[in-house]
């Protein structure tokens, strides 16, 4: 796909994606039915776990980018993985921010260094890394190979996130919703759930096209530049 039409479907996408958010708000304040136990604070679920889910899905396809990347050498995957780099961290930061103001209410306090705080937060450090060594050579083309590496670590750290409320001792709760036996959460509560993943999930599709097409047309300046100083 060209790079202009990276930038239509990515602002489509983009638009759909927040109409969507606009709904999912919706729902979640004239809709849903409260949970008995936390009450009102219990919709901020609503945003928290989808945009720990958008930020998984997109530090993942960073990892596997730019495994290809290592590969094959080809621009376009390194590309796509700092899009998708810069996608996760903007999700990863809304889950640090929701899930503190989660917890004050729930747990009484903003922070604890409980098992899956303490790796969620790992995995924004690692990713802030990831742009940091972008940076931190003169040749371009190694900063992207050791960005590379950096981003296939971080992503291992996203299983250990998800089982580490069933391995250790955690303040958070047990899945509701990724269970063996199936979800637990009262329909009109999975209905909201699955309508705010579908939306975070269009919207990081429409920011990270909108995110490849602009690294498209920078490179491409870059090696105009390029030509003409020579």
């Amino acid at each position: 796909m060209s790079i202009t039409g990276m930038r239509r479907w990515g602002t489509v996408l983009a638009c759909v994606g927040l109409v969507g958010l606009i709904l999912v708000y919706a729902l979640s304040f004239f809709w849903v039915s409260t949970e008995v136990n936390q009450g009102v604070v219990q919709r901020i679920f609503y945003v928290h776990v989808p945009a720990a889910w958008t930020a998984f899905l997109a530090i993942g396809i960073s990892a596997l980018t730019s495994a290809m990347y290592l590969w094959l050498r080809d621009e376009r995957l390194d590309r796509a993985a700092v899009s998708a780099a810069e996608g996760g961290m903007i999700f990863a930061t809304i889950v640090l921010t929701t899930g503190p103001l989660w917890a004050k209410i729930a747990w009484g306090t903003y922070w604890t260094w409980e098992p899956r705080l303490t790796l969620t937060l790992l995995l924004w450090f690692i990713f802030l890394g990831y742009f940091l060594v972008r940076r931190s050579t003169e040749n371009p083309e190694k900063g992207r190979r050791f960005a590379a590496v950096v981003a296939i670590v971080g992503a291992i750290d996203i299983p250990f996130i998800h089982v580490s409320v069933l391995w250790f001792r955690s303040l958070h709760p047990q899945p509701v919703v990724a269970k063996p036996e199936g979800p637990t959460l009262p329909g009109d509560m999975l209905t909201t759930l699955f309508t705010s993943l579908a939306a975070f999930t269009v919207l990081f599709a429409g920011l990270f096209m909108l995110r490849y097409a602009l690294e498209g047309l920078r490179r491409e300046l870059e090696q105009r530049a390029r030509r003409a100083a020579a």
